[in-house]
C-alpha cells in the first residue's frame, strides 16, 4: 500500500477558464498579480483557495475545525452567558492560556479581551469542551482569583517572589490534550502549533498559487451605487468608484502525500483514501468566494490531470513559464491543453515512469489528449481511478 513506500504523492494538475472576477485580492484591494516569463498574469493565492476546499470537506464529513486567536473571551463570554460573574469568566479565560502548558500559551491584549498570540486550529467542539471544564473547576478559579485579587492590594515590595507568577489553575495535561485534538482537516492541511509540545502536525497536502496560463493584466470596472432617494438638487449617484477584475485561464496545482497522510491518521489507510478522494472533489469544484455576489464566476475546470507518484511530487507549471499565445479566432484554454499536454510528454520522457504508479485525466474536449495518461469520462471517474491507484503498492516492493 502507499503507506510502505518511500513516499506516495498524488499530483493533481486543473487548466480553470475563469470569467471577470476577483478572486483575491492584495493589500491595495486590487487583484493579486505575479511576475512570470517576463508577463504580468493574474494570481489567486494558495490560501484563498485552501480554505474554501477545507471547508468543503468539512461539510462532507460533519467534523468542523476553526482558526481563532479568541479561545480565551470566548470562554469567558460563554461562562458569563452561563451566568458567572464578569470578573470571574474573565479570569476563567485567561486561566485556558495559562493552563495550557507550564509556560502558558503567549497572549495579547485587545479589546475584547485576552487573545493568543499563536492562531489554534483545533476541533470547533474544544471550545464547549473548554467551558465545561472550566465549570467543573470553578471552585479552584473562584479561589485563585480570590488569591491574585488580594496579592495585587499588597505594596510591591511586600509581596512574596512566589507570588509574581501564580501557577496554572486548570490541569493542563487536560487543557493541552483538548487544543493538540484533530479534525481530519487538521490531519490533511497540517497545524502550526509550537508553543506545546507535539502540537504541531505536518500538512499532507501542498498547494501552489494559480496563475493564469497568458498575460492578464488587471482590468478597471467604473461603477455606481444608485441612490434611491435622492435630493431635487443631487445627482441620483450615491457612491461611486472603479474597481479592478481578471479573466483568463489557471493553472492550478496541488500534491497529497498520502504516506504523510497516513502517518498523521495513526496508520489508518482506509480514512487516507477517503479524504484524498474529498479532497480531489473539493479541488475540482470549490471556488475562493471573494466578490462572488457580483461577479459569480462558478465555473468549472476545462481539464483535470493526475499522476500517482512515488519519491516525489512534479508540477506541470514550467510548462507555462511562456505565456500561451490565444488560437486563432480566441481563446487560450485549448492551446494551454496543448501546451501542458508537450510538457507532459517531454518530462515523461526524461524522468521516465518508474516512479509513476498511473496518471490520467477528464476534459470537456472529445479529441484525446497525448502524454496525460488514461482518459476519463467524467471527474467522478477520474476521482475513483486515482483513488484505487493510490493504494497500490509500489513497482519495486512488487517485483521484490
Amino acid at each position: 500500500m502507499a503507506a510502505c513506500a518511500p513516499a506516495r504523492y498524488i499530483d493533481l494538475h486543473a487548466l480553470h477558464p475563469v470569467p471577470a472576477s476577483l478572486l483575491n485580492r492584495g493589500e491595495d484591494d486590487e487583484p493579486k498579480t505575479m511576475l512570470l516569463g517576463g508577463t504580468v498574469r493574474a494570481m489567486v493565492s494558495s490560501q484563498s483557495w485552501k480554505r474554501p476546499i477545507r471547508l468543503d470537506v468539512e461539510e462532507q464529513l460533519d467534523e468542523h475545525a476553526v482558526r481563532t486567536r479568541r479561545l480565551p473571551p470566548l470562554v469567558a463570554k460563554a461562562l458569563r452567558e452561563a451566568g458567572w460573574p464578569d470578573d470571574l469568566a474573565a479570569y476563567a479565560g485567561v486561566q485556558i492560556a495559562r493552563s495550557a502548558s507550564g509556560k502558558g500559551l503567549r497572549t495579547e491584549e485587545k479589546q475584547s479581551g485576552i487573545i493568543t498570540s499563536a492562531t489554534l486550529f483545533m476541533p470547533r467542539d474544544v471550545l464547549t469542551e473548554m467551558v465545561d471544564l472550566c465549570q467543573e473547576h470553578r471552585t479552584a478559579l473562584e479561589e485563585a482569583r480570590s488569591q491574585e485579587a488580594a496579592a495585587a492590594d499588597k505594596p510591591k515590595n511586600s509581596r512574596k517572589k512566589k507570588e509574581e507568577s501564580w501557577p496554572a489553575v486548570l490541569p493542563t495535561r487536560t487543557v493541552a490534550a483538548l487544543i493538540r485534538r484533530r479534525t481530519a482537516t487538521i490531519n490533511l492541511f497540517g497545524r502550526m502549533l509550537a508553543e506545546l509540545s507535539n502540537g504541531q502536525v505536518d500538512g499532507a497536502v501542498q498547494m501552489a498559487h494559480a496563475f493564469s496560463v497568458h498575460q492578464s493584466d488587471p482590468q478597471p470596472d467604473y461603477f455606481t451605487t444608485t441612490e434611491d432617494w435622492p435630493d431635487e438638487d443631487e445627482p441620483g449617484s450615491a457612491y461611486l468608484q472603479t474597481g479592478f477584475f481578471t479573466s483568463g485561464t489557471l493553472y492550478r496545482y496541488a500534491t497529497v502525500n498520502l504516506t504523510e497522510l497516513v502517518r498523521n491518521l495513526g496508520g489508518d489507510e482506509k480514512q487516507a483514501l477517503n479524504l484524498l478522494g474529498l479532497f480531489t472533489e473539493a479541488f475540482i469544484e470549490t471556488m475562493p468566494r471573494a466578490k462572488k455576489t457580483s461577479t459569480a464566476p462558478h465555473t468549472m475546470p476545462h481539464l483535470i490531470a493526475y499522476a500517482v507518484r512515488d519519491r516525489r511530487p512534479v508540477s506541470y507549471a514550467a510548462a507555462f513559464e511562456k505565456p500561451v499565445k490565444h488560437a486563432h479566432g480566441g481563446g487560450h484554454t485549448l492551446p494551454a491543453v496543448d501546451a501542458l499536454s508537450q510538457h507532459a510528454g517531454a518530462l515523461n520522457r526524461l524522468i521516465g515512469h518508474r516512479r509513476r504508479i498511473a496518471h490520467g485525466y477528464a476534459t470537456f474536449q472529445d479529441t484525446p489528449i497525448d502524454h496525460l495518461g488514461t482518459a476519463h469520462a467524467s471527474f467522478e471517474e477520474l476521482t475513483d481511478a486515482l483513488t484505487e491507484a493510490a493504494a497500490q503498492p509500489s513497482p519495486s516492493r512488487t517485483a521484490a
